[in-house]
């Protein structure tokens, strides 16, 4: 049987807080035993890839205490009991299926009368006979001519990842001709960032995704309108350059305005939906759907590994129970995300998002208030870039920041230049090294504006190369540490009634229906 518990009521939680401040890394990262602690502190993870936790703060002793921490918090039962299909998101009382785009890792789930399983893998085939209808040209324009491009028009969930991977993944698929449509979005109801779209573009050529679960959110059909605007304007019949991803009971799933409906569900949500049609539709027109398989395979090989009860084993499990440390025990307010890949440059934006509308709760699964901090902040940059931005408060500043680093040995493009004896990504992947080393070990000095006191924590996620299978296992290790320190913390990671009330005030601007500041702000702005 599995019992939800506040953090603070575990005894082994309680055992855990005892060793706080017991290791030095300015000690244990420096001389030999540094380097065998970091060829040992190291967990395999997917698709080549590896979890290297040497320059966190941690110890066997603090690991045999995190250990003792999963195994009393019921991390692994918990993982098993949201994956073969219990009501896991108590605020709206839902099934989490996310995983299950991916693969079927337990038992068979049945929801609304389907097996879910069947219903993602239906979806699936269905885009990919679509995708490359478009790609053959069966699917064309007016004119008969191939649609080159194509727009997703969504925000939230419906933007940041499928955009992150899409980035991820976009020199790669040029590198590997499998490069088929050039992908843009339309996320914020800005009308500067629909228009800046709309003129990079020959609307004649584009397909647009439409992307609202519910059909009816603000901003997507607002920019829905503005795209549709764009091609009367141009001509054109909207109907016949549109698709929509959506969930069955929509108003969009039937409707005459568009080329093709694939469907989402309540089991998703936006944030977790990479997976499902909400990224399957756009990557796999903009990559073919071979990519996009890829992509899942990947991840799935990484979910798998999250099942597992040994935490040495589990690197999702450890890298939570590592962050619950550094956040409660240690006190450490924010975690950087620090990808030494330009292709992941907006892969810190999608995880703020994962991490902070997940586990931004400060009250537990049954609505009580928590005594602890929850969530971090979550902030970040492609290396070397951040080097020269806000590394500095992160060497010398006041607050310790923990970082998590991901790092390639080689590039996506296969080529590179030789410059003063040694080459661009040796130049990256060295910078890397050095950066880990020099946040743990720090440096004294006689002078103190140059002197960096280290034991500044740090992992990093380590691999050969970018692929559609290392995005995959690294969004997977993510999602699934966000969902293990939310178990830890016993809030609901899978809702987000944070983002509600904005919107209802904001609707009660737009029909003037205010009084008192809103009233006040709200003339100020000139609404």
């Amino acid at each position: 049987m599995v019992n939800w518990n506040n953090l603070d009521t575990l005894t082994s939680y309680k055992e855990l807080a005892a060793t706080a401040g017991s290791v030095d890394l300015t000690k244990v990262m420096s001389g030999e035993e540094g380097a065998k602690r970091v060829m040992s502190y190291s967990v395999p993870m997917a698709e080549g890839l590896a979890f290297n936790y040497a320059a966190k703060s941690v110890d066997d002793n603090v690991l045999a205490k995190l250990a003792a921490l999963a195994d009393e918090a019921q991390l692994a039962d918990k993982f098993a009991a949201l994956y073969n299909g219990e009501v896991i998101n108590t605020g709206e009382k839902r099934l989490v299926l996310h995983h299950m785009c991916r693969g079927q890792l337990g038992d068979a789930v049945t929801a609304d009368g389907i097996n879910k399983r069947d219903f993602y893998t239906a979806q699936q085939t269905k885009i990919a006979e679509f995708a490359k209808k478009v790609h053959s040209g069966e699917i064309a324009n007016a004119a008969g001519e191939k649609f080159t491009t194509v727009v997703q028009i969504g925000i939230g969930g419906s933007d940041l990842g499928p955009r992150a991977i899409y980035l991820a993944l976009e020199n790669w698929a040029k590198v590997n001709n499998t490069f088929k449509m050039e992908a843009k979005f339309i996320s914020n109801v800005d009308p500067d960032d629909a228009a800046a779209v709309l003129n990079s573009i020959d609307v004649a050529h584009s397909l647009f995704v439409l992307v609202s679960k519910s059909g009816t959110t603000l901003e997507t059909l607002t920019n829905e309108s503005f795209v549709k605007e764009a091609l009367k304007n141009a001509g054109l019949d909207a109907s016949k350059h549109m698709v929509a991803v959506t969930s069955e009971t929509s108003p969009l799933a039937k409707s005459s305005d568009y080329l093709a409906a694939f469907f989402m569900d309540d089991y998703i949500g936006g944030r977790f939906s990479s997976s499902s049609a909400v990224g399957g539709a756009v990557l796999s027109l903009a990559f073919g759907s071979e990519v996009f398989a890829a992509f899942l395979k990947g991840a799935n090989e990484e979910d798998k590994l999250a099942a597992n009860r040994n935490i040495k084993e589990n690197p999702a499990m450890l890298d939570a129970l590592i962050g619950v440390y550094e956040r409660n025990v240690l006190g450490y307010p924010a975690t950087a995300v620090l990808p030494y890949s330009q292709a992941l440059s907006r892969f810190p934006a999608h995880l703020q998002q994962v991490d902070m509308e997940s586990n931004g709760k400060s009250v537990n699964r049954f609505g009580e208030p928590v005594n602890y901090v929850t969530g971090p902040i979550i902030f970040g940059e492609p290396g070397t870039n951040g080097q020269h931005s806000f590394y500095q408060l992160l060497h010398q500043g006041t607050d310790i920041v923990p970082l998590q680093f991901i790092g390639f040995k080689n590039s996506q493009i296969g080529t590179d230049v030789d410059i003063q004896g040694s080459t661009s990504q040796q130049k990256l992947c060295a910078n890397v090294a050095a950066q880990i080393v020099a946040f743990a070990c720090g440096k004294d000095d006689a002078n103190n504006n140059k002197k960096f006191a280290g034991n500044r924590p740090s992992s990093i996620i380590v691999g050969d190369r970018l692929t559609p299978e290392t995005i995959g296992a690294i969004l997977s290790h993510f999602e699934n540490k966000v969902m293990f320190q939310g178990f830890l913390w016993n809030v609901n990671s899978f809702d987000q009634e944070g983002v509600q009330l904005g919107k209802v005030l904001a609707k009660k601007v737009l029909a003037h229906e205010t009084d008192g500041a809103l009233k006040v702000y709200s003339d100020l702005l000139n609404i």
